[in-house]
């Protein structure tokens, strides 16, 4: 599903990601650590096929990086730090739109609200939505269109106990997906991970255990 070698992405004359290597296979979830501004978010929008790699190999989902970035259309869901909606648009109104972008029908709009418990404010507008309500229609709508592969960033930030457990099955390990998940929560990332990666300065970094991940956090 994913295959990375000794990829380097570059913004100018500073490398944000340098020699990282990673193989995921399908089914699997990839835990990325790393501190602040160690690549991280990079490395999902290379992933995404919104960034290109300016060195080494990367495939995703068959997909050979930059040159074939557009079969990845469809096939990815994303959900970045910030719920990237449209604020004055209400849930429903926010995935209707993104099911114009995939041909999705109306019922499945309806079946991803129920999913992540938020049929009774699909009608109001995100600004009178809590954080954590936010969080959950920006997790609908990733997996609206069913995509192949999950890029989480920081998916359960904001969230309370019963809304991680709600989502579980939508994003979490009992979706069944393809995953990539970035987190600073080490004892839960490693809870469920199938593959690890630690970034440090862009850098790829094995990390196999709780104490070579928090080495990273210095």
């Amino acid at each position: 599903m994913i295959a990375l070698e000794a990829v380097e992405r570059r913004f100018g004359e500073r490398v944000a990601l340098r020699d990282v290597s990673v193989h995921v296979e399908k089914g699997q979830t990839l835990v990325v650590f790393g501190p602040n501004g160690a690549g991280k978010t990079t490395l999902l929008r290379v992933l995404a096929g919104l960034l290109r790699p300016h060195s080494g190999a990367a495939t995703v989902l068959n997909a050979s990086l930059p040159r074939e970035s557009w079969k990845l259309r469809g096939k990815v869901g994303y959900v970045a730090h910030e719920p990237l909606l449209y604020r004055d648009l209400t849930p429903r109104e926010n995935l209707r739109f993104h099911a114009r972008l995939h041909r999705v029908a109306e019922p499945r709009i309806d079946a991803v609200l129920h999913a992540v418990g938020m049929t009774d404010r699909a009608d109001d507008e995100l600004t009178e939505l809590s954080r954590g309500m936010v969080q959950r229609v920006a997790a609908a709508r990733a997996v609206l269109h069913d995509p192949a592969l999950l890029l989480l960033d920081e998916p359960w930030a904001g969230l309370d106990p019963a809304a991680i457990e709600m989502l579980e099955p939508v994003i979490g390990s009992a979706s069944g997906k393809t995953r990539v998940v970035v987190t600073h929560d080490v004892a839960g990332g490693l809870s469920e991970a199938d593959v690890t990666l630690g970034l440090r300065d862009g850098a790829g970094v094995a990390v196999g255990d709780e104490v070579a991940v928090r080495e990273l956090y210095g």
